[in-house]
């Protein structure tokens, strides 16, 4: 079993609190040492409490989701004797609202562009089967409610 550990610091300062107007920018620490600025959504908090030039969470689970399958995809592609040279996406993460008429990401959808390279070239019918094992193995898809769809371009 492993753990992976976040800090997640924001701080009043100056800020009337109780008025509702203050900033929800905050700061993700990891442990490497990366400092990631982030707030709620512009669509959640309007500007400016939010910060739309940070991460928010919503965007930060579509990126998690799209990175981690990414990797199972280079993996399984190496494990193929595929090259890939390039991989691109351009995932979309849609709110909704829930059962209980809360908002969730309820769809994400990846778009993935690869470019392969050398003598073995995979047609779609073999980009395909790495993209479902790929899925089928990545955590963060493993983690999620939302229903995820991949459409590789």
């Amino acid at each position: 079993m492993s753990q992976h550990l976040a800090s997640i610091v924001w701080q009043r300062g100056e800020q009337v609190f109780s008025d509702n107007q203050y900033s929800r920018a905050h700061e993700w620490q990891f442990d490497g040492g990366l400092r990631v600025p982030a707030s709620s959504a512009p669509s959640s908090v309007p500007l400016p409490m939010s910060v739309a030039e940070n991460v928010d969470p919503e965007e930060a689970v579509v990126a998690a989701l799209a990175s981690c399958h990414m990797l199972f995809f280079l993996a399984f592609a190496c494990k193929k004797g595929y090259i890939v040279d390039h991989y691109e996406d351009h995932p979309v993460g849609t709110m909704e609202k829930n059962e209980r008429n809360r908002l969730y990401l309820a769809n994400i959808v990846l778009q993935p562009k690869v470019t392969f390279s050398g003598d073995s070239q995979p047609d779609q019918a073999a980009i395909n089967a790495l993209h479902e094992l790929s899925h089928d193995h990545c955590y963060i898809a493993n983690s999620l409610k939302a229903n995820v769809v991949i459409k590789p371009l």
